[in-house]
Formats: C-alpha cells, structure tokens, sequence
C-alpha cells in the first residue's frame, strides 16, 4: 500500500465511502453497484474506474476478470465492501443462531448473503486487505452459508479467509473522527499484511486512536457539532415558496402544509412537536409524549398523549390524524418531528433526512428540515471534490441524492482509517504499545 494502492469497490451506490479511498491514495479499478441510478453518480466521479452494474451473485466472473486486467499483474491492495444493511437483525447472535438452526426461525434476510459472492470474489482476488463496513448489528446477524449452514457473518468471513489473515470487527463511532453527526458502524478489517497483523498482535486494533470526544482527554477536540457544520448557510423557512429556497445550489427545503408548519413552528429548541403546549390559553403543563417498551420489548409510543387543551380543550400544535372525522394523536416515536441540538453532533443521516417526520430532523430554530446542502455538510462530502451529476447527463433526483447519503458512510472518518491503515503499513504508525487499547477502555468505561 504504498503510492501506487489499488482498490476495487463492492455495493459502492454513489462513491460517497470512494472519496475516502482517492484522498488516502488509492487508486479505484473497479466498482460493483446493483441499482444503476446510483451507480451513474459514481461514474461520473471516478470516471477511470471500470464500472460493472448488476447483481453481485451474477457478476462475481466479471468483476475478477475486470480486476485482474486492470491490475495487469499488481497486487490488490484492498477489497473494500459495504453491503446492504436493512437485513441486519437486533437479535443476539447466539440465541439467533440457536433459533435457525432448531428451526424455530426462518432463514435470513438474502440481503445478509451477499456476503457470500463478496467472499468468494476475496478468495480469488486475494486482497492484501478486506474493508468491509456495515450497521453494528452485522456482528450479531446469522445467515445460511453456502452449504445452508446457520453461521455468524464475522464467523463466515474468518472461516473463509483462512489462517493466512488476521482481524477483527469493531464497532465506531464517527463523530469521535471529527464528523459532526453520531454516525456508529461496524468496521470490519481483515488483513494478511505483515506489518497490519503485527500491528494487531501488539495493540489488538487497527484502528487510529479517537481524535474527537464528547469530554476530550489526552489531545483530543471536542465532538464538531451541528453548530460548526451548518450556521454559516442563510435562514429558510418552509412556510412559503420565497422562503424556502435560496441561490445556493442544493440549499433549498419543502414547503410543509400549513398544519404541519403550525407543529414545527410551535416546537422549541431541542425539543419534539408532540410535546407542544397550548397556543389558545398558553398553559404549559399538558402531559407531554412517552414511549416505553412493551412486553416483547417493542419501543410503543403513548396514544394517550393529550391533543386538546387539559385546561382550555384547544386543539394542541402536535402530530396528528383525522379519521372519520375524529382527531387522534399521530403514531410515532418520540423523535419525530423533532429539532436537532445545534451544540451536538446531528444523529444519523437517514434517506428520509428531508421530512419532517424524520428521527431529529427539524433544523435546531428555524421551521423546516435540513437542506441537501447542509446534509452534505454534515455528512463532510463538502470536503472533497464531488458533483451531483450522472456520467449519461441526466439530472439526479433529490431522491437519489437522500438514498445515497443516508447508506453511505461519512468519507472524512473513513478517511481518518484508511489514512492509519496506510501508515501502519508503511511502517509510520505512531501508537505505543497497547495506549490504544487502554484509551479505548477508558473512554467505554465513561460512555
């Protein structure tokens, strides 16, 4: 992995995780996307690299082949693989894997088995390293293998890889890279590097020591917040059409209808539109909205939440549902229509980041949600050279746009590894031994 790493790339949708890898130094040769709207995002931004569009399982020969002719007799540096994640179970691993294999569950989600092609491509590529990244969940979620065998992801790739690697997954949080968004995934690095496996054996990680912190500690910044991402770009409002938009490309919101700008405009500051007060008499103290977990451990919201006045019986500012001529509170957890802290990092970008109904979207004061703008602040792609734009011409639709960001990974903390992974490699890794590990502890400990 020196100056000339090469790269190819598994389930890449727009290239938003690629950036990482062109600004670490590799050099991108091939790329695999099933969904062909996202994948002309990304030949537009990497037109060297040879783009293969189509189902993975039906194109493992071509991507091999496409591969070694681009290497042209080098080694591959990294196979890097972000697989679709909406499959992934909550369930613990081992009484899941107990469950299949007594029969008392059903076989996985198939999106889980695509790791089965994306291993099989490993084995005869060879890969000096495997990247892959994916929800926290992926450690926990069992699949039939090919022999239709119940096995744990992390277990199969070990398994498949052989002795001749060494790794491990952990789970990362990206705002602790200087991301202004609490963004945790699960890094999966596998390696047969001699210099990375030792690396491992001496600290237990290869991952780079957390640069940010909500309390920072030993040199590190405090968490970048939404503040620091988002303040600079002019005030908009979805109230009206003039006020929703601006010259800024990218800068502009949905207008909301005119009840669901009452909600929003009523909300406070770090606060949820279900738990608005009274706009006729001002009392205060109408209960506010709860959730709790029910007995198979499902989190329920409150439907018996107030919507009229406790004092006055005037209709309240929050969600709701007319049926049959009846008003009833709007189901919904209790994020929802609810404004992001400008003084934290923003949760999770979502594909749904543009409406309000969305986990903790509304803009921390003003009444709308997030622009794309902001959302490409947020999600540090501002910080690399990328258009919006499709190798065949056409426009991308914001749709496409909110679907790429919201399953994709920040590039900046990707970033942040794949610049350490490099350096270990090369021999320019800085960590004594174990500080790592015993910073790590430290932090958890405090979390």
């Amino acid at each position: 992995m020196l100056s000339k790493a090469t790269a190819i790339s598994l389930f890449t949708s727009g290239g938003i995780g690629d950036l990482a890898l062109r600004a670490s130094g590799f050099d991108i040769l091939v790329s695999n996307e099933m969904m062909p709207e996202r994948h002309a995002v990304f030949e537009c931004n990497f037109p060297s690299a040879t783009s293969i569009t189509g189902d993975i399982w039906t194109r493992v020969g071509e991507i091999e082949e496409a591969t070694r002719h681009r290497l042209a007799g080098r080694e591959l540096s990294l196979l890097y693989a972000t697989p679709p994640c909406q499959g992934m179970s909550k369930n613990g691993r081992g009484k899941l894997l107990n469950a299949v294999r007594a029969g008392r569950k059903p076989p996985s989600d198939p999106r889980n088995r695509l790791i089965i092609p994306t291993l099989e491509l490993a084995k005869r590529l060879k890969p000096e390293t495997l990247l892959f990244e994916n929800v926290p969940e992926m450690s926990e979620t069992v699949i039939l293998d090919a022999s239709s065998r119940a096995i744990g992801i992390i277990d199969l790739i070990r398994e498949q890889l052989g002795s001749e690697y060494d790794g491990r997954a952990e789970v990362v949080e990206f705002a602790d890279y200087g991301v202004p968004q609490r963004r945790q995934r699960l890094i999966t690095v596998f390696t047969r590097s001699s210099e990375l496996r030792a690396w491992f054996d001496s600290h237990g990680s290869v991952l780079p020591v957390p640069t940010h912190a909500r309390t920072p500690r030993s040199g590190q910044r405090a968490w970048v917040t939404v503040r620091d991402a988002i303040s600079g770009f002019p005030p908009l409002d979805a109230g009206t059409p003039s006020g929703a938009t601006s010259d800024i490309p990218f800068h502009k919101v949905p207008l909301l209808d005119e009840m669901k700008y009452w909600w929003v405009r009523r909300t406070p500051p770090e606060r949820g539109a279900f738990d608005n007060q009274c706009d006729g008499c001002g009392w205060d103290q109408n209960a506010t909205h709860v959730a709790n977990r029910a007995k198979d451990g499902i989190n329920r919201a409150s439907t018996a939440t107030p919507l009229f006045c406790e004092r006055c019986g005037s209709l309240l500012p929050r969600p709701h549902v007319e049926r049959d001529g009846v008003k009833q509170i709007m189901r919904g957890f209790t994020s929802a229509y609810k404004r992001m802290s400008f003084d934290k990092p923003a949760t999770a970008l979502t594909r749904n980041l543009s409406y309000a109904c969305s986990d903790n979207k509304l803009h921390p004061v003003q009444h709308r949600v997030l622009s794309l703008r902001e959302a490409f602040a947020i999600h540090t792609i501002d910080r690399y050279v990328y258009h919006w734009c499709r190798k065949d011409g056409k426009r991308v639709a914001d749709k496409v746009i909110r679907e790429i960001i919201g399953e994709s990974i920040p590039p900046l903390g990707l970033q942040c590894i794949t610049d350490h992974l490099i350096a270990i490699r090369d021999g320019k890794g800085v960590r004594p031994r174990n500080e790592r590990a015993q910073l790590m502890l430290e932090l958890n400990a405090r979390e």
